[in-house]
């Protein structure tokens, strides 16, 4: 037989808490999961299609809504919507230990991902594999922090791993083809120059000069906008391969 439930009653299911404390009470929310990092990105904008219910609560699990009192005392306003930005923009995000654990793990391998993808062995010319870069995490020791994106974790931990030398390991470095006007070439090559890493090939012998060098990927963009300002549109950059690699590697 059936339970009968009050129509008053909410089941809250899928059900992410954001909890703030302020005013020596603890104010929470109770939002859909992943829409709350999608709202604190600004991919998300309608609030709505963040919460689960439009209240304020002192306890979402208990069912136990905010009093008007709490919130001006707490909040001095008992603006509900004001309230509930400034609780999502500045609340923990509450998950599981085992959902928490997920996430640390999937941006474990995300980081490591990354890293190999930005890098390569600098004696093999060879880029390293995923697992070998986890490996590498290991034996840094490294801890995940999730405040911090992938993408800026990455870069830390190359810059670590190369300072305590785990692992020889370098950045991918960028095959370019830069053109210019010769007439132009010598002035400028002198503010080209401390961006390149290495020239392979230089030829100056046409109107035009060409030339082939390694350079950081970081150093793309400084390139392309030095010759756009200085040849007014005439100079030309163009990426040859993604990597310094060994004659019959795969370029990547």
């Amino acid at each position: 037989m059936a339970l009968f439930q009050p129509g008053s009653q909410i089941k809250l299911t899928n059900v992410s808490i954001v909890r703030l404390r302020k005013g020596g009470k603890r104010f929470e929310v109770a939002c859909y999961k992943n829409k709350v990092m999608e709202w604190r990105n600004n991919v998300e904008t309608d609030i709505d299609e963040v919460l689960q219910i439009h209240s304020v609560f002192l306890n979402v699990s208990k069912g136990q809504v905010a009093s008007k009192d709490d919130l001006q005392k707490a909040f001095k306003t008992d603006d509900t919507d004001k309230i509930i930005k400034e609780i999502l923009k500045k609340g923990e995000l509450q998950v599981s230990d085992k959902e928490r654990q997920s996430q640390m793990d999937s941006m474990h391998r995300d980081i490591a991902t990354i890293v190999a993808e930005k890098c390569i062995n600098p004696e093999s010319k060879r880029p390293y594999t995923v697992s070998m870069i986890e490996k590498a995490l290991s034996d840094l020791h490294f801890s995940v922090r999730p405040n911090k994106s992938a993408k800026q974790q990455a870069l830390e931990v190359i810059k670590q791993l190369q300072e305590k030398d785990i692992i020889p390991i370098a950045r991918t470095q960028m095959r370019l083809r830069i053109t210019m006007p010769a007439k132009e070439g010598k002035r400028i090559k002198d503010k080209l120059m401390p961006l390149l890493e290495t020239v392979e090939d230089e030829d100056w012998v046409s109107a035009e000069c060409e030339i082939i060098a390694l350079v950081g990927p970081g150093q793309f963009r400084t390139i392309s906008d030095l010759l756009q300002s200085t040849t007014k549109g005439r100079g030309q950059v163009e990426v040859l391969n993604l990597s310094e690699s060994r004659e019959g590697d795969t370029k990547f």
